[in-house]
């Protein structure tokens, strides 16, 4: 009996291993992807910046930790689903500012055969409408994409682009304006910097409109054109000699870091009005802005419809609901200005 009872259990010892093994190469087998089953896609995007490249990157050339708007940017792809280095690789490239190398640069995105191209600023719009018709691109930064050819319309852009515009129309140029009228009512010859740079760039108009709500608040303006990265000096040299009393900085991405036109308003004490945060949390005056962080986060539900089979010309391009003030009190105190109550009561965010 001994002998039969030690055999027995030797048995099923091999039968629960043989078990074992089968159930194994049966979940082994199951994990193959079947006849016609395709493994997980990995998607694969192209971000053509007007920035600087970011000195830390990836073998992508995309930054390994971005500033605000691109962390924004990283987590509404992966709200919905789409993670760098699991499911997703982003090719960075960046113009460095020079929009003339934008053309080059899309072209290199459209040989990697990229899934879709997410292109900051005009010129990196233009140049990647010019690179193909055929792969989506979402654009971002841009003032007034219908006047300038970027889409048909707002409603039904057609062909390959879509996405966000950081215009509200022509009326925000007059908003500028008045807002600065408000904050110092004395105010009468205004410096308005634009930036231009060559045909891939259009310059941001609304002269009209501008010219319209400076006559109605007893304003002359000072028009002074930024030709280029190297031309800011220039133009803030030229407002200095026209001895204007405030300044306006006109949206565009070079703008975003206006830490020399910050100095140049303290220098010559001139309140001065922004389109980016930014310039206020480095001592300006006052800006009044779209909601930059909403606006990149919202480009990730545009890249999920046109991944889950969207054509870009059917999709609306979005324009901002939402503008925040944020005035420097900081600043104010050293350019001997008192903000009116009734503005600071409006205003978003106060930097002390």
């Amino acid at each position: 009996m001994e002998r039969w009872a030690m055999a027995d259990a030797g048995s099923w010892r091999w039968i629960r291993a043989a078990i074992a093994g089968v159930f194994a190469l049966g979940l082994a087998v199951a994990a193959l992807p079947s006849d016609g089953q395709q493994p997980a896609r990995v998607y694969r995007i192209g971000w053509l910046g007007f920035d600087q490249a970011p000195a830390n990157a990836t073998l992508q050339q995309c930054p390994i930790e971005g500033n605000a708007r691109w962390n924004a940017w990283v987590e509404g792809l992966r709200e919905r689903g789409y993670v760098q280095g699991r499911n997703l690789v982003i090719e960075c490239r960046w113009t460095q500012g020079r929009p003339e190398r934008a053309t080059a640069l899309a072209a290199e995105l459209v040989n990697l055969k990229v899934d879709l191209i997410l292109a900051n600023g005009t010129a990196s719009v233009l140049a990647s409408k010019q690179a193909t018709a055929t792969i989506p691109i979402v654009m971002v930064g841009v003032l007034s994409p219908e006047e300038r050819g970027l889409v048909a319309s707002l409603a039904r852009p057609g062909g390959n682009v879509t996405g966000l515009t950081n215009s509200a129309g022509p009326q925000i140029a007059g908003k500028y304006l008045q807002l600065l009228k408000e904050a110092v009512p004395g105010i009468s010859r205004v410096a308005i910097l634009s930036y231009r740079s060559g045909p891939l760039e259009p310059p941001y108009s609304f002269t009209e409109e501008t010219q319209a709500a400076a006559q109605a608040l007893g304003m002359t303006l000072h028009s002074f054109d930024v030709e280029g990265p190297g031309g800011l000096d220039h133009a803030l040299a030229m407002a200095a000699k026209a001895r204007v009393e405030a300044l306006l900085v006109r949206p565009h991405p070079f703008f975003l870091d206006a830490s020399r036109i910050v100095d140049f308003a303290a220098r010559n004490r001139l309140p001065a009005m922004y389109p980016f945060r930014e310039a206020v949390e480095a001592g300006g005056l006052m800006a009044y802005e779209t909601d930059q962080r909403d606006i990149f986060r919202r480009l990730g539900a545009y890249v999920d419809k046109i991944f889950k089979g969207a054509k870009p010309g059917d999709l609306p391009v979005e324009q901002p609901t939402r503008f925040d003030l944020i005035i420097n009190m900081k600043t104010a105190k050293a350019l001997g200005i008192e903000i009116p109550k009734a503005l600071l009561l409006r205003a978003n965010e106060l930097i002390e």
